[in-house]
């Protein structure tokens, strides 16, 4: 430990007493403020460099896939194709999380279900297509585009044009009707308004 460490630790664990000579670092105020303010800028950059450090480690870890390892094939080329596919396959119970990264209990059926598929020979695209006719293009997380998914697309922006038509509709409407009965003159305004031109003439 340094002795400037040492000397605030002493500042802080003992108090001026009666007897203490005025050149005791734990008796001068102004020593004691420095002291303090250099151990908050020593703990603070320790906290940065902490908080730093588990940055890096996190960015540095490799992603958490949930396939346990009675699920994996020995045969690594029917493997890695099975990590292909469970990525583009949807967790139905975790909605936007590949099966692969999935750990609920329908994901692991799932990747368990594509590996046995592979295994009896099936390519990739017959496996896919197998688990489309089983779960429906939901499951892929990327579906192909089709006049199905455009629709699903262009519902919300379609039904956002028929609402503002609607309401400008509405108020075109609104502010006709209020221009047409402030333009027209009731029968005793006309009246009125003759009397009052026959007046000034």
């Amino acid at each position: 430990m340094s002795g400037r460490m040492r000397s605030l630790i002493d500042a802080m664990n003992h108090k001026c007493h009666p007897g203490a000579r005025p050149r005791d670092p734990w008796c001068n105020e102004r020593e004691t403020r420095r002291l303090a303010g250099t151990m908050q800028r020593v703990l603070r950059s320790l906290g940065r460099g902490l908080l730093l450090l588990i940055l890096a480690l996190t960015c540095l870890t490799p992603a958490a896939h949930a396939v346990e390892p009675d699920e994996i094939l020995q045969d690594t080329a029917l493997e890695v194709r099975a990590r292909r596919i469970s990525a583009d396959l949807r967790c139905l119970v975790c909605q936007n999380q590949s099966i692969d990264d999935s750990n609920a209990s329908l994901a692991k059926d799932l990747r368990v279900l594509v590996r046995q598929r592979l295994s009896e020979g099936d390519s990739d695209a017959a496996v896919r297509a197998y688990v489309v006719a089983r779960y429906g293009e939901f499951v892929l997380l990327r579906p192909p585009l089709s006049l199905r998914t455009i629709a699903l697309w262009a519902a919300p922006l379609l039904l956002l044009v028929v609402t503002a038509l609607a309401v400008l509709r509405n108020l075109r409407s609104a502010t006709g009707a209020t221009a047409q009965s402030t333009n027209a003159l009731t029968a005793d305004e006309t009246k009125r308004l003759d009397q009052i031109l026959k007046r000034d003439a």
